[in-house]
């Protein structure tokens, strides 16, 4: 067992890693990707449907401090943000926290990083992407008055649904832009993140002006309790912030700009959040946030701050524009997440073959378009998406750890960014993340351990027997 059990936890020679980034089968990645770029695609992965739809449900719990919920957020996900920008200047690849795990904590547990991250984006994409009808629906209906039919913007028993052609258009969508290219990717990226930041500064302008002190007193009406409860539900929305590090292959200047860009778009993220909730709780009272109608909070805010409907038709096309930017950032991060495993035997090498002429994983993205397309427009995902915060956090906390091992494993590694005040940053990361995972329900916790069954199983019998590594060793 002993020769098994080394197998199962050999690390991946860190510099190994990096001379093999953007190498695939038949060609290479190109780096065009700047740090503007960077920065853009984590903050498009991240400014999505949360700040759209969990302000609204977060407001009742704390009340006007739902402001400093939001900052107690961001400085939780800032431990491991910081951890995800020394490793990302340290190993600039593609693989994300995969590749961190296979250099400090061994193949197995790589592995099971990587399976947790094929939970985050493929099922959130998939979650996402069914939300992106309903919006456009609202949107609709608020500029014409009129509706798409229920068939056709729903999974099947799901109100009247029988397959989700809007989810499906909108993966459509986003594959098509990244068949084109990184670059054009990214550029289209840009004008979409832009969009919608100009909304939430729009919906800020217009609720400012409504806006009265009185509002917010008492600031703090339900105490800590509800701060801290109203934390952990927006914690959610910070999730996204890592996508520049599955860009390493694809970086001009990767060692630089990683750990800029996840810091950057973080702290971005972070003030837009907090202005969007403050002009929120300022221009209508907390008490009359209704949980049951989150996704319309800031259309019928900004509605009531104007007289008119206008407003809310604005915010209604900010959502949809939102999601389309989730939707095509997540589906990037998938795909070169699971190019860097097929480049280590992992999982089948049709995942990292490279379009000589694109310069892109043609077929890798296709497979990743068709599974879910699958799942949006068919499979009501119910629980599963609520999964994939679990995956994530778990994923963080092997970054965190991931940076002290390497720490006193490879001192000699070149960083680019060091965590500050190690080593308690990352130790709170740790800490942080499985506060907040065990604050999680049970139901979620058991379609995480059957998803992870499920992975072990798969290793077992394809990625253990085809591992690079291992057939090395053999």
């Amino acid at each position: 067992m002993a020769p098994v059990a080394q197998r199962l936890f050999r690390t991946k020679p860190a510099d190994e890693i990096v001379a093999e980034g953007g190498h695939g089968e038949g060609g290479e990645l190109r780096r065009t990707m700047t740090l503007w770029q960077l920065t853009l695609f984590s903050v498009g992965a991240t400014l999505g449907t949360g700040i759209f739809v969990i302000l609204g449900q977060a407001v009742p719990k704390a009340g006007p401090a739902v402001v400093a919920s939001f900052v107690l957020a961001a400085i939780t996900a800032l431990f491991s943000a910081l951890s995800y920008a020394e490793l990302a200047g340290t190993l600039p690849v593609s693989g994300s926290s995969y590749s961190y795990a296979y250099a400090t904590l061994g193949e197995l547990v790589a592995w099971v990083c990587g399976w947790c991250l094929m939970l985050e984006y493929a099922v959130s994409v998939a979650a996402v992407a069914v939300g992106w009808g309903e919006y456009l629906n609202r949107f609709f209906h608020d500029l014409f008055g009129w509706q798409l039919p229920a068939a056709i913007t729903h999974s099947p028993g799901s109100q009247g649904g029988v397959f989700n052609l809007t989810a499906i258009l909108i993966v459509l969508l986003a594959t098509w832009l990244l068949m084109r290219g990184a670059s054009e990717s990214a550029a289209a990226n840009v004008i979409f993140v832009l969009l919608k930041v100009a909304v939430l500064v729009f919906f800020c302008f217009v609720a400012f002006t409504a806006f009265n002190t009185g509002n917010l007193a008492p600031f703090a009406p339900l105490g800590i309790a509800g701060i801290t409860a109203a934390a952990s539900q927006v914690f959610f929305s910070y999730i996204g912030f890592d996508a520049a590090s599955t860009a390493g292959d694809e970086a001009k200047n990767p060692r630089r700009d990683l750990p800029l860009a996840i810091v950057f778009s973080l702290v971005i993220v972070t003030v837009v959040y907090v202005a969007v909730a403050l002009a929120a709780v300022g221009a209508m009272p907390w008490q009359q946030f209704d949980p049951n109608t989150t996704e319309a909070s800031l259309a019928l805010i900004a509605n009531r701050a104007t007289g008119s409907t206008w407003a809310g038709v604005i915010i209604s096309f900010g959502a949809v524009v939102a999601i389309a930017s989730v939707v095509l950032t997540v589906m990037y991060g998938q795909t070169r997440i699971l190019f860097a495993m097929s480049r280590d035997g992992l999982i089948p090498k049709i995942f990292q073959k490279v379009d000589p002429r694109r310069q892109v994983p043609v077929a890798n993205t296709l497979i990743v378009a068709l599974f879910i397309s699958v799942l949006a427009g068919f499979i009501p995902l119910g629980q599963l998406a609520e999964a994939t915060s679990i995956g994530t956090l778990f994923a963080f906390a092997i970054v965190n750890v991931g940076v002290l091992v390497l720490r006193r494993t490879r001192p000699d590694l070149p960083r680019s960014f060091r965590t500050p005040f190690f080593p308690v940053t990352p130790v709170l990361g740790v800490v942080f993340c499985v506060i907040v995972m065990f604050g999680l329900a049970g139901v979620t916790w058991l379609a995480f351990t059957i998803w992870m069954l499920v992975g072990l199983l798969a290793y077992f019998l394809y990625g253990y027997r085809h591992s690079r590594l291992n057939r090395s060793v053999r």
